[in-house]
């Protein structure tokens, strides 16, 4: 009831903003919990290797106009990354915590040199027919692409 009450207020007060603020249910999460999340749930959760490549792209997004220029904000892109990445829950254990760690080395500077400029990835072992994506990487059961 209370948590009701609360949403209440906070999307009452955005309105009285004058559409000032946009509500997301996900405003409340850190850059470290989003990239902890899109790396626990995009790469082989043993995998410290395709956790980094993974949170290399992210920040590649984060680094590029035509991406939003925030982690959360790029996470939470619609049909980016996989669906429920900001709200399914995780199991506690050595690969969350795997996550958290590379996320916070990630945040802290750290890339995978082998993704170099690619904002891009997929399931690795799927091909595709377009001449436009160039492979530089797989990892931990991606393959990270540029698109030229």
């Amino acid at each position: 009831m209370f948590r009701a009450l609360a949403l209440a207020a906070t999307v009452a007060g955005a309105s009285l903003l004058g559409g000032c603020a946009i509500f997301s249910p996900f405003a409340m999460l850190s850059p470290t919990e989003c990239m902890t999340r899109v790396m626990y749930f995009e790469s082989n959760r043993s995998s410290a290797e395709g956790m980094l490549a993974v949170g290399t792209v992210v920040m590649n997004r984060v680094n590029d106009r035509k991406f939003p220029n925030t982690v959360c904000g790029v996470v939470g892109q619609s049909n980016q990354f996989a669906p429920g990445v900001l709200w399914k829950s995780m199991k506690e254990g050595r690969s969350q915590a795997l996550a958290r760690q590379m996320a916070s080395r990630v945040l802290a500077g750290e890339r995978h040199p082998g993704v170099r400029d690619a904002k891009f990835f997929h399931t690795q072992g799927y091909s595709f027919p377009y001449t436009n994506m160039h492979y530089v990487l797989n990892a931990g059961g991606n393959s990270f692409y540029e698109k030229w």
